[in-house]
């Protein structure tokens, strides 16, 4: 029987098919562009980018939105490396990304020749999976084992290296399917029932819900569980929106950052934090239990990472929503103490009166919470808001609302900056019938506008806004806190209008909370990207980094 014989860029791109994946982000080049080729005639669509990061932030966003791998392709040398902060990214935070990037042929790998250099060694300490294909019959195996490590917990980057001749050579051997994921157990009924016993003894037991609550099965579970429990919840950055709307009264803050929100105030008080998805690089115990004291139980389908602050009594580790259900079977109702019920009434107060401006003296720049306001207005379940980091990201974090998982996005275990934009085009391909909002300060946005081109190419649905202060202010007052001064911070000034009506979107500016209202409503009026520069007021910006909480949260 004759064999069907195919070039091994074939091979990758029918291994794309089999993995169910619908865009490819990337830049080509000589050593990878026999994947580029074939991908003109077969498999998922090519999306080309202006820069190879802002590739690796897509494919990334890719992977948040979905629970599957993001996929970037990219040449050899530069190509390759410009990848790094992506896929760093992506693994610090959990989402799960393929990336492939060209290298020289296999007799020029020990050479000092045009663009040759060790990928997989370059790779390998920030990815889960990385590796340099040398037979191109093995080509199908090492993108099979590359997608599932990718999704396997905790989720992260892949990242295969293909050499050109690897690229352009036969392949007879055939094409792997992807297997079915394993599916994790659930823990012994009496592992459930010692922890339901846990919890009914507990005065104030609280979630702290992290990354890994944020699936759409888990999501439904905890609000199962919050539903018949009234336990209250603390939610991560990346765990925004996994309480919904019915349960708002449940909801006591996001906590990510400095130790100084009523969601710390909650933690500290409670005499049983039941942590659930939690990554500690989203935010490290040692900020929430400075003082080593709380009784923690931990449910994951990863174990914890422990140190000093994390020293869990119990640990499920397994299926997490499956889990979640039994607990929430054992339990017999409401878990919280009357007096635990007048204390969450209280700090429910304080965490709504921190949304209302209060003195603002500034005219012709906009205050951080009359922004955050107009979007809390503007926006509805079905929209999503990707955030890039700076100061902004800090106010978003705190005060505004998501009521769905995976539709307000932080980059809070690396704190990459540029990743709005990028994101909100991933957002804009999977979710394209509703608005997707990005935001980012001037400096973050010009870290990826290059790819306002993309989003102008491919006509999507984004309004971006832009905080302008014309300087890195995140790290300005933070500086200005430890040393009276601040430096390596100012910025010259960009002109937002100008430079997005280059690239063929729409620009506009508000100075006013009446002006941002109109040009939201002009923006999700429009056929397209849109750019709206908000000249910021960051004059409260130094209450954002008080570390001592106040003595009546507790």
């Amino acid at each position: 029987m004759e064999k069907d014989i195919k070039q091994g860029s074939n091979t990758v791109v029918e291994s794309l098919k089999n993995h169910g994946v619908e865009y490819v982000f990337g830049i080509p080049g000589a050593k990878i562009d026999g994947v580029f080729n074939a991908l003109v005639d077969d498999g998922p669509e090519l999306i080309v980018t202006r820069h190879e990061q802002n590739a690796a932030f897509m494919a990334q966003g890719i992977g948040r939105l979905t629970g599957k791998p993001g996929v970037v392709i990219a040449t050899s040398g530069p190509g390759a490396s410009n990848l790094a902060t992506g896929l760093v990214t992506a693994t610090a935070e959990g989402d799960p990304v393929l990336a492939i990037a060209g290298q020289v042929k296999r007799s020029d790998l020990l050479k000092l020749t045009h663009q040759s250099m060790d990928n997989a060694a370059l790779f390998k300490p920030i990815t889960k999976y990385s590796a340099e294909i040398q037979d191109p019959e093995t080509i199908s195996e090492i993108m099979a084992n590359a997608f599932r490590l990718a999704t396997a917990s905790k989720q992260g980057a892949s990242f295969i290296s293909i050499p050109q001749d690897v690229v352009d050579a036969q392949v007879t051997n055939q094409h792997i399917k992807p297997l079915e994921d394993p599916r994790l157990g659930v823990a012994r009924g009496e592992e459930i029932d010692a922890l339901s016993k846990r919890i009914e003894a507990a005065q104030l037991p609280v979630l702290l819900v992290g990354m890994r609550s944020s699936s759409q099965e888990v999501t439904e579970a905890i609000r199962e569980l919050v539903q018949k429990t009234d336990l209250p919840v603390v939610e991560t950055f990346q765990a925004a929106g996994v309480i919904s709307r019915e349960l708002e009264n449940h909801f006591f803050g996001r906590v990510g950052l400095f130790r100084n929100q009523p969601g710390d105030a909650l933690l500290k008080r409670s005499d049983l934090i039941i942590a659930i998805g939690y990554d500690p690089i989203e935010y490290e115990a040692r900020n929430w239990n400075a003082e080593k004291d709380a009784k923690i139980i931990v449910i994951d389908d990863t174990p914890a990472e422990i140190d000093g602050f994390m020293q869990p009594e119990k640990e499920l580790i397994g299926d997490i929503a499956g889990n979640l259900l039994a607990l929430t079977t054992s339990l017999t109702g409401t878990q919280t103490t009357d007096e635990a019920k007048l204390y969450l009434d209280d700090l429910r107060i304080r965490l709504n009166d921190r949304d209302v401006v209060k003195n603002k003296k500034t005219t012709g720049l906009v205050h951080p919470l009359e922004v955050i306001n107009v979007l809390q207005e503007k926006t509805d379940d079905s929209m999503t808001v990707t955030v890039d980091v700076g100061s902004h990201y800090i106010w978003m974090a705190r005060h505004f609302k998501s009521y769905e998982p995976r539709h307000l996005l932080f980059s809070n275990g690396m704190q990459t900056l540029g990743v709005a934009l990028p994101w909100a085009i991933s957002a804009a391909l999977v979710r394209p019938n509703t608005q997707i909002i990005s935001i980012s300060g001037d400096g973050g946005f010009l870290f990826s506008s290059q790819d306002l081109e993309t989003a102008v190419r491919k006509n999507l649905k984004i309004i971006h806004l832009v905080w302008n202060d014309g300087h890195y202010n995140m790290v300005e007052f933070q500086e200005e806190m430890k040393y009276n001064r601040s430096s390596g911070v100012e910025l010259g000034p960009v002109d937002f209008v100008k430079y997005a009506e280059s690239f063929g979107a729409l620009g506009l500016r508000a100075t006013s909370k009446n002006e941002l209202e109109e040009a939201i409503q002009i923006g999700m009026e429009t056929d397209g990207p849109v750019i709206i520069d908000i000249p910021i007021d960051y004059s409260d910006n130094q209450d954002l980094g008080k570390s001592i909480l106040p003595d009546q949260f507790y």
